[in-house]
């Protein structure tokens, strides 16, 4: 099989894999629990959240809570804040190419709670523009949640230039959905507060991840029960699945640059290749992260090729997989001022650190084979 969906998750280390197994074995206790079991595992918790927050360096700022996914940490974030500190203001802005789990917390947020969302266009590169950050402040804001790298399309925005502009002109928060930047792309993380890690991008298993917040804030818990992780995440913790997305988190930062560089020499091989063909439409923004490339096609239904591909063992995606179930049609690509055509008939290759030249040879071999015997 080749794999080049890691946009939506990637391969699990072997490595890791047989860590959480003898976590899990060996230190099953529960870590609130008042014996010599609880307060050993109670140690293996504790270094890994001091590992995730060193390795992304904000340990004297921040706090990292345990979470099941970066799905359940952008509503934790998100609904936690806003819920607590309502008295302060109800408005929230975000960006129109946000990931689900943030747009649609928003939007319950304004639906059920009464909250006034302002909605940013970004600009044709898939950008929030940090000027239409500033016109969008009001007395009343008090979260700004901003994408990091997105999902699709692989835009970076402006973070550092956003965050100065929240902090400096407002008493707002900000949040970034760093899902797709985690050892991918440099960012300002002690000037982000509220952002998350997710287990399953990183090459650590699928039911790990983190929301990482400034010291300062507090949340209202949207899990009642046993008062874990400073009493805003009620359930016991597995040790084992922290303790390895502390270990991933710890080499994505350490192995960023090295990755980098050889996922940006596949990106501009399938790039350049792309780029020659008169019936593709780019999606994906020159300057945008090297782990995710996506295309249109203007005379083949993608669908169909992509189904091609899968049965010849060549994994690649038409859509985001968190949405995908529910819909064809790429609001990312919209944003972007495509025409519903290309909006519905979007193809996405995301690399991982593990993806060779070979890879990618193969797949444009396979695309072109595929592409010259469909007739749509």
């Amino acid at each position: 099989m080749i794999y080049l969906d890691n946009a939506a998750t990637t391969q699990p280390s072997r490595a890791l894999i047989d860590i959480y197994q003898r976590l899990e074995s060996d230190y099953f206790a529960n870590a609130n629990s008042n014996h010599l079991a609880g307060r050993n595992a109670e140690k293996y918790l504790s270094k890994a959240r001091a590992t995730i927050l060193e390795s992304l360096g904000v340990e004297m700022s921040h706090r990292a809570i345990f979470v099941s996914s970066a799905t359940e940490a952008n509503n934790l974030a998100l609904k936690g804040f806003a819920l607590k500190y309502q008295n302060r203001g109800k408005h929230i802005i975000v960006s129109n190419i946000e990931h689900p789990s943030v747009y649609e917390s928003v939007m319950q947020l304004r639906d059920q709670f009464g909250f006034e969302v302002t909605v940013l266009n970004v600009n044709h590169k898939g950008q929030v523009r940090p000027e239409d950050v500033r016109m969008a402040l009001k007395k009343t804001t008090i979260i700004v949640s901003i994408i990091a790298v997105n999902n699709e399309i692989g835009s970076i925005s402006p973070i550092k230039d956003i965050a100065d502009i929240v902090h400096q002109h407002s008493k707002a928060v900000l949040h970034v959905d760093t899902t797709q930047a985690i050892g991918k792309v440099s960012l300002p993380y002690k000037d982000i507060d509220m952002f998350c890690v997710s287990g399953h991008k990183i090459n650590a298993l699928k039911g790990s991840g983190a929301l990482v917040i400034k010291k300062t804030i507090d949340l209202l818990p949207l899990l009642s029960g046993g008062n874990q992780e400073f009493g805003l995440r009620s359930s016991t913790i597995s040790i084992a699945l922290a303790y390895t997305l502390a270990i991933a988190t710890k080499e994505a930062i350490y192995n960023q640059q090295k990755a980098t560089i050889n996922v940006t020499s596949l990106y501009s091989y399938i790039r350049s290749h792309f780029a020659k063909r008169n019936n593709v439409v780019i999606n994906s923004p020159s300057n945008g992260s090297p782990y995710i490339f996506n295309f249109s096609l203007t005379d083949k239904k993608t669908s169909v090729i992509v189904e091609a591909l899968s049965n010849e063992g060549i994994m690649v995606s038409s859509i985001s997989a968190c949405h995908q179930k529910l819909t064809t049609s790429s609001y990312v690509v919209k944003a972007l001022g495509r025409s519903e055509e290309l909006a519905n008939n979007t193809m996405r290759i995301s690399f991982d650190k593990m993806t060779k030249l070979e890879d990618i040879q193969a797949f444009i071999k396979a695309f072109e084979a595929v592409v010259a015997r469909i007739r749509t």
